[in-house]
């Protein structure tokens, strides 16, 4: 075929030309000059979702006597075809289109009936015995297919990120298992508080994954409800009786996961709903993850003049004008990552907004952003866990040298000392910069044996019964009292 050879289409708009060797129709010609926004593609997953529509369609319409056993096998191999990637380059459309997504739906509906002509012997562009619309299309319409393609795509996509989530939370258990008796300083206000293992913090790291895994799967669970078969505007005109039934049927054994009919499919022609819950599931992996990030970068921050608890895999070069500097750079690209996916989501939250009478138009918008922001975690979730969790290291001794410099042992004290006593031991230590225990020891409130016993930085990570008559005969004496005094004094 020679260079720039084309083939003239008509459709109600007229006639117009359209590269002689493209799969695509007019339909997605027309769109493709019209709608040039953002220079990128769909997602392959939305396109593969909305092919195995196209089969479970077929397969279903095919058993209701409504579309020959020929036709559909053809539809059902070129879909296939589109599932398998092997014409990738056919799905031409910016994903930022037309409200509903009907012309990427077209490009699809398009696409398949050429490639399922060819396979029976005909031609592109001439779409017989195999029309995009009213053979491909049977049944469906852009405003029940593209809502059910974009559940599609998230049940899909949901996999992946799952599988991630588990893989970083092995990875700070196994962190969590070998520093298991590892006291740190703990902080709040960002300011010195009790202590903590860093078995515990890792742990912590640990249990907040889970947590948003199985707030992900209780989300994405909701998708499993498809609105396919109501068609324009959910009452199911030009659709079979039974084909919401029995589509769900075979787009269940496609997917490998149990669709089921929506009640109302009136709903799901313009409720979002449970899109938006997806994504706000997204967003709470990507809140726990940012704060993960942070956490990271904080505590390794340094090495001489920061926290410096933690030492992070070298990447990269820090600097371009100092030399020997080392950054943060992975935690940097994936709390990066966090704030963009918590932008996505309040993108799809406008987007479900939009919903006007029967339709929600805005569905490209949420299928371009929700793709985005699944791919986004999966990609920063890994990067994190290869480039930067996995060769984390903890400094004890560095730990070690913050406990035994810090006054975070007093919380422990004051169950036995009293909270005003306790404070102003804390001030005199701060102010004459001595360690507590010193200035404990400097007024005779306790023996060094006592405080061994209470204050052992293993056991002020966790619940403890408190000893009555050790504060009994603490507060008897009469250093006790006069320290309390002056203390109120």
């Amino acid at each position: 075929m020679r260079p720039g050879a084309t083939r003239v289409e008509r459709d109600s708009l007229g006639a117009k030309a359209v590269p002689a060797d493209a799969l695509w129709g007019l339909f997605t010609e027309r769109a493709r000059h019209t709608f040039q926004l953002s220079g990128r593609r769909p997602h392959p997953a939305l396109v593969q979702a909305y092919a195995r529509i196209k089969q479970g369609s077929a397969r279903a319409n095919a058993a209701l006597g409504l579309l020959p056993a020929r036709s559909a096998a053809a539809i059902v191999w070129a879909a296939g075809r589109v599932i398998a990637g092997d014409v990738a380059d056919a799905f031409v459309l910016d994903p930022f289109q037309a409200g509903a997504g009907t012309p990427l739906h077209m490009n699809v509906n398009e696409v398949v009936a050429n490639l399922a002509n060819e396979r029976l012997g005909g031609r592109r562009g001439r779409y017989e015995p195999i029309h995009p619309n009213d053979h491909v299309n049977l049944g469906q319409s852009s405003n029940d297919v593209t809502p059910t393609a974009i559940r599609l795509m998230a049940l899909d996509l949901e996999r992946p990120l799952a599988a991630e989530l588990v893989a970083l939370e092995r990875a700070f258990r196994r962190h969590a298992a070998r520093e298991a008796r590892t006291v740190k300083p703990g902080r709040t206000h960002f300011q010195d508080a009790v202590p903590i293992t860093w078995g515990q913090v890792f742990t912590g790291y640990a249990e907040s994954l889970v947590a948003a895994r199985r707030a992900l799967a209780a989300a994405v669970d909701e998708l499993r409800v498809i609105g396919l078969g109501g068609t324009a505007v959910g009452t199911g005109l030009t659709a079979h009786p039974r084909f919401k039934t029995r589509v769900a049927r075979e787009l269940s054994r496609l997917t490998g996961r149990r669709l089921v009919p929506a009640p109302s499919s009136v709903t799901t022609a313009w409720s979002l709903r449970a899109l938006l819950a997806c994504s706000a599931a997204l967003r709470g992996v990507a809140v726990d993850l940012a704060k993960i990030c942070f956490d990271l970068r904080i505590l390794s921050s340094g090495p001489h003049t920061g926290f410096a608890e933690i030492t992070l895999p070298e990447v990269e070069p820090g600097s371009s004008i100092m030399p020997g500097k080392i950054n943060p750079s992975v935690p940097e690209a994936v709390h990066m990552v966090a704030f963009q996916v918590a932008a996505h989501d309040h993108a799809i939250a406008l987007a479900a907004a939009a919903g006007e009478l029967e339709l929600n138009v805005m569905t490209p918008l949420v299928a371009v952003n929700l793709g985005d922001a699944f791919d986004l975690l999966t990609r920063g979730l890994a990067l994190l866990r290869t480039k930067c969790v996995d060769g984390l290291c903890v400094d004890r001794g560095r730990a070690r040298q913050l406990v035994d410099g810090s006054m975070i042992e007093a919380t422990a004290l004051a169950p036995y000392l009293g909270y005003e006593v306790v404070a102003q031991l804390v001030k005199d230590a701060l102010r004459t910069k001595r360690p507590l225990r010193d200035v404990i020891a400097a007024h005779g409130l306790a023996d060094a044996v006592t405080l061994e016993r209470v204050l052992r930085p293993a056991a002020l990570t966790g619940p403890a019964v408190l000893d009555v008559a050790l504060r009994r005969r603490l507060q008897s004496t009469p250093a006790f009292v006069r320290f309390r005094e002056s203390a109120r004094t």
